[in-house]
This record gives structure tokens, C-alpha cells and sequence, in this order.
């Protein structure tokens, strides 16, 4: 069995790999999403490969780029927010689990869990669903946030979770409600107490143009985390990892 890893593809994509088995995060894997470009090397070869399931968090368009999920075999179960069925059966997928919060689905000898999200305008988007996060559990426990601000519900995912994936940032100069910023991600951290925690969403997708004029973005995020997290959450490793980067989980 290939040993367990994490490949971080860039802002909310990830490559989980647990138990002999291959889980896609939210696939965004062009070089252009309208009018934001990719910066970090483009997904490798074989990522999208041999899949056992896509977890698709909600459907903006920086987490479900219909040209990329086009590019995935529509026999991989997909798992996703009350909601967003539709969309991705209209796009060919042909086993697509809608889960509530608390709702599981099997995946090989793996349990995957759809957890709270406080993304609140999710549910306005004209492709409709809400907003979710997953928890991955077999011989580990892994906590993929997706989209989210702080909720006093992180507290009740651990104690036990080897991983955490938190995004700490969006695809600008700013973000707005419903994300976490460097010192937030911090404080979830914190509440979670996870064994190790990778930051996301960060540096991988920008406005074209902007980032010659504001470039902080695309390489402040991290080291703010990780400062926070010497203050706010000294138990928990915090690794950063480039975009295309992959992290072996001993």
C-alpha cells in the first residue's frame, strides 16, 4: 500500500492520500479562473488520476471550475453540500452524495463526515448549495475546512485529528466574511488542536496584473500563520507548503 500523503495542488485543492486511497479536494486545475491567474507550477502528471472520490465543498467558482472538474472521469464518487447536486450531475458525474453537516458516506474502509462551514455567501450563488468542510477518517483523522470562518463547533472536531487543512486566505489584496485570515486560521488551530496543520487557500490564485502592484498576498499569509500560531497554538505544528508541494504523513 502507497503510504499516506498530502499533495497541496494550490489554493483549495489538495491530493489526500490515506489508507491506499485517493481523495481530490475541490479541483481547480487551470492556469486562468476568469480573471485570476495561477502562480506555482500546474497540477503534476497523475494527479487526477485513479481517484476513489472528489470532495467538493460548495461551488464557487474558485472551488468548482467546471473546465477542470470537466477534466475527471464522472465515474468518481463525488461528495458535496446539500444543494449541489444538480450542478454536478449536469455536469456527467454519475454518483454525487449530497451530505448536511453530520451526514458520512463510506469510501473503501474510509468514512468521510461533512462538517459545519460558516460560509455564509455560499448560499447566494446562483449555482446554489451551502457550504461544508469533510472530515477524513480511517487510520487517521483529517480535517479538510474548505471555505470558513471561526465556529464554536471546531472545538467538537478533536481532540484526535492528525491534520488539519485551513485556509488562511482568498484569491485578492482582501478577503471578506465567511474566510479566515492568518490570525483566525490561528485561532482554529487552537480549538482543533490537530497534530499538524498545513495552510490553504493562499498564493496560488491572483488577479491578473495586481500582482506586480501588491504582491504581499501572494507571500505574507504563511508567515503571519505561522506567527500566530507560536502565540496562539504552540502545541500544533504548523508546516507551509509550497503549491504543488507533498508532504509524506509519518
Amino acid at each position: 500500500m502507497a503510504p499516506d500523503r498530502l499533495t497541496w495542488v494550490g489554493h483549495a485543492t489538495a491530493l489526500v492520500e490515506l489508507d491506499g486511497l485517493r481523495f481530490l479536494t475541490d479541483p481547480v486545475l487551470r492556469n486562468r479562473v476568469g480573471p485570476l491567474r495561477r502562480h506555482g507550477p500546474p497540477p503534476a502528471a497523475g494527479t487526477t488520476n485513479d481517484l476513489d472520490a472528489l470532495l467538493v465543498s460548495h461551488l464557487h467558482h474558485d472551488h468548482a471550475d467546471v473546465p477542470s472538474l470537466r477534466r475527471l472521469d464522472r465515474r468518481v464518487p463525488v461528495l458535496a453540500p446539500r444543494g449541489a447536486g444538480g450542478f454536478l450531475s449536469d455536469l456527467g458525474f454519475r454518483s454525487v452524495s449530497e451530505l448536511d453537516p453530520g451526514d458520512s458516506a463510506a469510501i473503501g474502509a474510509a468514512t468521510v463526515t461533512a462538517v459545519h462551514a460558516d460560509h455564509p455567501n455560499s448560499g447566494r450563488l446562483e449555482r446554489g448549495g451551502e457550504a461544508i468542510g469533510f472530515l477524513l477518517e480511517g487510520s487517521r483523522r483529517i480535517y479538510f475546512a474548505g471555505d470558513t470562518d471561526l465556529f464554536d463547533g471546531m472545538r467538537g472536531l478533536g481532540p484526535g485529528i492528525d491534520l488539519a487543512l485551513l485556509p488562511i486566505w482568498g484569491w485578492g489584496p482582501s478577503i471578506g466574511p465567511g474566510h479566515l485570515d492568518p490570525e483566525r486560521a490561528a485561532r482554529a488551530a487552537a480549538l482543533i488542536s490537530p497534530r499538524l496543520a498545513v495552510p490553504i487557500h493562499w498564493g496560488t490564485l491572483y488577479p491578473l496584473g495586481l500582482a506586480r502592484l501588491r504582491p504581499e498576498p501572494l507571500r505574507a499569509p504563511p508567515d503571519l500563520f505561522c506567527a500566530a500560531m507560536r502565540e496562539l497554538a504552540p502545541q500544533v505544528e504548523a508546516r507551509v507548503l509550497s503549491p504543488g508541494e507533498a508532504l509524506l504523513l509519518a
